[in-house]
């Protein structure tokens, strides 16, 4: 029988590209697994990180086989971003893409009665033809999920295939009690005598149903009455288990959990779960943690997993690449709808290879997690138009969209557009339903244009499938004032900008999703903004899980079934003026405020409760009631608020937008733009722009200016933003560019010859 033997104790890892040693090297550091070397540079924001090939060894021996002939696999269920694995020196696999699982039968390399050598080299470098090749969140290196060992007879369930288990199993509604549940699975070097014993149980262990299948044949369909459907507040599991058997001897055995339920998509009625409306509202999430990087234990997926439930919300997009199977599992249990995707994402690349890899990853991500009834969602690309359109990008598209229908007819496939895609693209209507990232309120325009896009979007196409598939804000919680502000950093804007949106978006039940960017503060060692590098600070809860954001409890006050009342400002304790505003978050429909122990008021509202106060000297205790529900914070009067709570660069930002002008003012900002041939314009790419220094310069200062981003050959956010043209930034940055701005920025390129 199968045996999996867990192999992350007692390793040995080294930064030095070295080579494959000959014996397990005693002078590399000791570790053990998940483990990446950027647990800590990933993120610290000083710039950069470690990109490298580095070395893990250890030894290991092969388990006894009662039978002959039996195989040895080594199993890797990720190597960020690149790995080959040698045993006793010899290569056993290579494989590409750094989130999926991979296997390698190991068995002619090892030694059966001594130790045997295991190394595996993994490497983050930058590697053409590999996704992701730029994005807006670290590429952690390293074993970050642990390596195992597995022993079969000769004759086993397929582990060959893309990864995947062997087992697949399609559960279909049938009438109103029953399911049928359709079972393949793979088998390897069988003969007449072996069968597929196939048994389903439900939730509490019970047989519900039972089928026999030769093994060279092992498709089949078995019915399942009074079967009980998977739902969000229920989300009800059975048991598949497959037995490989020659005569009365059990030879290998898998097991996979599905859930029973239909779902679909409708332009003007959004999500169907089980022939009912369910509105998708969640958020994104990205792997990390403070100092762990992606190198996460299972009961660490588990708390993310239970800290989103908490939110109330029910739908889990899993950027932008595969994520634990120990997170989909959670998702199964917890009862999430899920966006499952690949790293397609940001820069298209025209070489054969890397559309090669698309499908490699796109055939993995299916095949290892076909069984899930979690994952409804099969994501094709992430703001791929960053750098254009093309017709090969589209040809790629429609191939992917494709080969997912081929491997899995019953899902939906999506996209996420960046915010600037056309409403009349061709990249529309390839995927089942579509969703945009937009940032209104942030990177441009203003939080209100929302409502209004929307609405638009869904008149102009009545018959796309339209979500949300990111939206969000800053929040860092040193920053706080009486007058929050987009791109002020602070907490209360955060808060403002998604209680307005949590508000639209409850407005459009049409909309199929939304998901909030992002759930948890993640890396990206690339970004240098609000005063904290190295980090994108989006999150409603803090990147380490410690502190959760008043905004966390907006959506919590939306969507959670359980009562709740909140007081926001806990962090803005030291308050300054004759009266302040103290907002409370609540799904109960009245709460009562009460400071230094009296009422002060009591109010009905929808959501979000706003009361004005004025404290006293020095300290003052404000409690908020919501029935018999409560909430307390302490508050500071104060002379003037400390100077922390403000960040620098919001008052400078103000200040270098007046000087840009008055520098401009030989310019005639109300002229038609010109863009004479041979001169830099902002209709340029900004990498087209660098060849000239005087030209990045001018261009560079102007995106500083105009969206807060710092971007430069080399550092920062470069790679991803090289390929935009300082018109589609304008373009994005919306309302945020003042009025002549981008005809000043103009003007003063059209001055410098191209090179």
């Amino acid at each position: 029988m199968r045996k999996t033997i867990n192999l992350n104790k007692d390793w040995r890892f080294s930064r030095k590209n070295g080579g494959v040693p000959e014996i397990l090297p005693k002078d590399w550091e000791q570790i053990d697994l998940p483990h990446t070397w950027n647990a800590v540079d990933g993120h610290d924001g000083k710039g950069g990180y470690e990109r490298g090939t580095y070395y893990y060894a250890k030894n290991f021996r092969t388990p006894k086989q009662p039978l002959e002939g039996g195989r040895v696999y080594i199993e890797i269920p990720a190597a960020g971003q690149q790995a080959e694995v040698y045993v006793n020196g010899k290569k056993a696999i290579s494989h590409e893409g750094g989130y999926s699982l991979f296997r390698a039968d190991i068995t002619s390399l090892c030694h059966e009665k001594e130790e045997n050598l295991l190394v595996i080299a993994c490497s983050n470098e930058e590697k053409k033809g590999i996704y992701p090749q730029s994005a807006d969140f670290t590429f952690y290196g390293g074993l970050y999920r642990g390596v195992n060992l597995i022993s079969v007879p000769e004759t086993h369930f397929d582990l060959d295939y893309y990864g995947g288990p062997g087992l697949w199993v399609t559960p279909k509604v049938c009438g109103r009690d029953s399911a049928v549940f359709e079972i393949a699975a793979s088998t390897v070097n069988t003969d007449e005598n072996f069968t597929v014993l196939y048994s389903i149980k439900d939730a509490d262990g019970r047989e519900a149903a039972y089928a026999v299948r030769p093994a060279s044949d092992a498709e089949v369909s078995v019915s399942v009455p009074d079967a009980v459907l998977w739902e969000i507040d229920n989300p009800y599991l059975y048991t598949v288990t497959a037995i490989l058997q020659r005569r009365n001897e059990a030879y290998d055995e898998v097991s996979v959990r599905v859930g029973v339920r239909s779902f679909s998509c409708d332009p003007g009625r959004g999500f169907l779960l089980n022939g009912a409306e369910v509105p998708l509202r969640g958020v994104s999430r990205h792997q990390d943690r403070l100092y762990q990087g992606n190198a996460l234990t299972k009961e660490e997926h588990y708390e993310d997993a239970a800290m989103i439930k908490e939110l109330g919300a029910n739908t889990i997009r899993l950027a932008h690449y595969q994520h634990s199977q120990d997170f989909y599992d959670a998702c199964d249990e917890m009862g999430f709808v899920v966006w499952a995707e690949i790293p397609f994402i940001s820069v298209f690349q025209e070489e054969p290879k890397a559309h090669e890899n698309c499908i490699s990853q796109m055939k993995e991500l299916i095949i290892q997690n076909y069984n899930h009834p979690s994952i409804c969602f099969w994501g094709i690309s992430n703001e791929i138009l960053i750098g254009g359109i093309s017709d090969k990008l589209i040809e790629n598209h429609k191939e992917l969209h494709d080969l997912c229908k081929k491997l899995d007819p019953n899902r939906l496939t999506a996209i996420a557009h960046v915010s600037m895609t056309p409403l009349d693209s061709p990249i529309h209507k390839i995927t089942d339903v579509e969703s945009y990232n937009h940032y209104f309120g942030w990177y441009g325009g203003k939080m209100e244009d929302n409502g209004p896009w929307l609405d638009h979007f869904h008149k102009e196409h009545p018959d796309i499938c339209l979500g949300i598939s990111e939206y969000g804000c800053e929040g860092i919680l040193t920053y706080h004032g009486p007058d929050p502000a987009c791109k002020d950093y602070s907490e209360e804007y955060q808060a403002l900008y998604h209680e307005h949106m949590a508000k639209v978006i409850s407005e459009r039940p049409w909309l199929w999703c939304s998901y909030v960017w992002n759930m948890f503060d993640f890396g990206c060692a690339a970004r240098d903004e609000g005063g904290v590098a190295g980090r994108n600070n989006k999150g409603l809860v803090t990147m380490d899980r410690k502190t959760k954001k008043d905004s966390y409890y907006i959506y919590q006050a939306y969507w959670s079934k359980k009562p709740m009342v909140h007081l926001c400002g806990k962090r803005y304790a030291m308050r300054s003026g004759e009266t302040t505003e103290i907002r409370v978050y609540s799904n109960q429909p009245s709460v009562a405020l009460y400071l230094n122990g009296t009422l002060l008021e009591e109010k009905r509202a929808e959501k979000v409760f706003v009361f004005t106060a004025a404290l006293k000297d020095g300290w003052n205790s404000v409690v908020a009631c919501a029935g018999e529900w409560k909430d307390s914070m302490t508050l500071e009067k104060v002379d003037k608020a400390p100077s922390i709570y403000v960040l620098p660069e919001v008052n400078e930002r103000a200040e270098g937008v007046a000087n840009w002008f008055r520098l401009s003012g030989d310019l005639d900002l109300k002229a038609p733009m010109e863009f004479p041939e041979g001169k830099y314009s902002i209709k340029d790419s900004m990498e087209e722009i660098a060849k000239s220094p005087d030209a990045l310069s001018i261009a560079s200062e102007a995106v500083r200016l105009s969206t807060n981003m710092k971007i430069a050959p080399g550092e920062g956010m470069w790679d991803m933003m090289k390929s935009m043209s300082l018109e589609n930034m304008f373009l994005m940055a919306g309302s945020m560019v003042p009025e002549g701005f981008a005809e000043s920025v103009n003007g003063k390129l059209i001055k410098i010859e191209k090179i």
